[in-house]
Parts: structure tokens; C-alpha cells; sequence
């Protein structure tokens, strides 16, 4: 059965950011990932990860203004020191913190971006922060976000992410494989599973359509855990879901699962 990380930055809201690591480790959770630590110094967070026995398994580089609506810098032209400063940073916190994975944002670029641009901007961005990761044994993440939630985001298929992967070929740059926003944009989940596992880092889940609980909406996860399983994924799943009420109200299907 894959390993379990619960996602801070989306579970266990009913309290503040660094009391979520004890409410994770507090119902079962050995792993965590989240979007961003860079509001808090790296000491405050280290200390919460020796107190509850807990690993961060992934967290995501500086992705630009998050609050005026940017997602990520790595395609966009003309951003290329900002988004080294953006390595440099993350890997500060990455290194502290034993954080063996990070994820480059694509990115949403201006609707006037020529898209040539954006994907060579791209792949030369990914070659660099592959490079710097290297260093330190951390593997680079890119992933495909669906166009609904994220609409103008540059990369929205895993046939686009395994081509940029492939395109960089750097050996510690990997796809993060979204189970959520790959329903929404191609479905065909396992089989897609089963061509891109050789590539494949780190695997995110969540219901479909409404993004809540894995075990609700359409999705057959019992089936693809199984699957996982056999094709020897041997890596976390991180729960980026919306809990559809109190968080811990709605963890029976990850206590069942421990359980079983």
C-alpha cells in the first residue's frame, strides 16, 4: 500500500500553518508536503518536524505574487533571475529541512507570451534548477495542472510534461502526476500511470470533480492503489484535497486503509 502525506496547505485548516504538524502526526500522517514554507524561518518548522517524528516529502519553489494570481515563474520570459533567486531560497529551506523534492511551477504567462518562448524559457529554467538540485540529491518536479482551475497554465497534460522532461533530460527532473487534474483533462488514469511510471516522482491525490476526499466522486481509488502496488511505486501519495468538512471528520478512508 503507497505511503500517505497529508497536504498542510489544504487539510488540517481548522488551525494555523506550523499546529499542522502536530494534527497530521496526531492522526496517523508519517509524511507532510505543502505549497510553501517561506513565511516561516526554517528553524520554527525543523522544530516541529523533530517534536512529532513527521518528514516533509515536497513543498513548491517561490512561485512569483501569489496573491495578484501568479502560479509559478519558470515559463514566463524575462523572470530568469527572479526565478534563480527562487532556487537559491527554496534550497536554503530544502536543505534544513531534509526535503528531498521540490516542484518548479510552470507558471500562467501573459496572454501576448509567444508560447515558444515560454516552453524554451521553460526548459532552460528546469536545466538550471536540475543542475542546482543535483548538488544536494533533491529531484526537481514538474506537473500538469488542469486548465479549469488554473486556466492559462502552460503545462496541462502529462503527454506535455513527459515531452519537457524528456526535452531537459536531466536524471533528477521528474513529473509530479496529479491524479485530480488528470481526470480533469484526460481521465484514462491507470493506463496513463503505466506509460509515464519511468519518469514518474511523486504522485498527488484527491476526489473528482469537487476536489475533496479521495474516496468520494469518480475516481477508483482502491483500484489504482492496487495498481501502484504493482507496478512497485514505492513513493508517497500527498492527499491535496479539500476536506469537505472538519478534516478529521472526513480521514476514514485513510484509517481504513492504515488499518487494513
Amino acid at each position: 500500500m503507497p505511503k500517505f502525506a497529508a497536504n498542510l496547505s489544504m487539510m488540517f485548516n481548522e488551525v494555523p500553518f506550523l499546529d499542522r504538524f502536530e494534527a497530521a502526526a496526531g492522526t496517523g500522517f508519517k509524511g507532510v508536503e505543502f505549497l510553501f514554507p517561506y513565511e516561516f524561518p526554517p528553524e520554527a518548522i525543523e522544530e516541529k518536524l523533530r517534536r512529532y517524528g513527521i518528514e516533509i516529502v515536497l513543498f513548491n519553489m517561490p512561485p512569483g505574487n501569489w496573491a495578484a494570481g501568479e502560479r509559478g515563474i519558470t515559463s514566463i520570459p524575462g523572470r530568469e533571475e527572479e526565478f534563480r533567486e527562487g532556487v537559491e531560497k527554496a534550497l536554503l529551506y530544502a536543505t534544513r529541512l531534509g526535503v528531498p523534492r521540490l516542484h518548479a511551477m510552470a507558471g500562467i504567462p501573459p496572454a501576448t507570451a509567444d508560447r515558444a518562448a515560454c516552453r524554451e524559457t521553460l526548459i532552460a529554467n528546469l536545466r538550471y534548477a536540475a543542475e542546482q538540485l543535483a548538488t544536494h540529491g533533491i529531484t526537481l518536479l514538474l506537473e500538469a495542472i488542469n486548465s479549469r482551475d488554473m486556466p492559462g497554465f502552460f503545462v496541462n497534460t502529462q503527454a506535455e510534461s513527459f515531452d519537457i522532461v524528456s526535452t531537459v533530460g536531466a536524471p533528477n527532473l521528474k513529473m509530479q502526476m496529479d491524479l485530480y487534474h488528470m481526470q480533469v483533462m484526460e481521465g484514462d488514469l491507470a493506463k496513463k500511470l503505466e506509460k509515464y511510471a519511468s519518469l514518474c516522482g511523486h504522485i498527488q491525490i484527491a476526489g473528482a470533480p469537487e476536489r475533496n476526499e479521495p474516496d468520494t466522486g469518480e475516481i477508483r481509488y482502491e483500484y489504482l492503489y492496487k495498481k501502484l502496488d504493482a507496478m512497485g511505486y514505492a513513493g508517497w501519495l500527498g492527499c491535496e484535497y479539500r476536506p469537505a468538512a472538519k478534516t478529521v471528520d472526513g480521514l476514514g478512508w485513510f484509517h481504513g486503509l492504515a488499518a487494513g
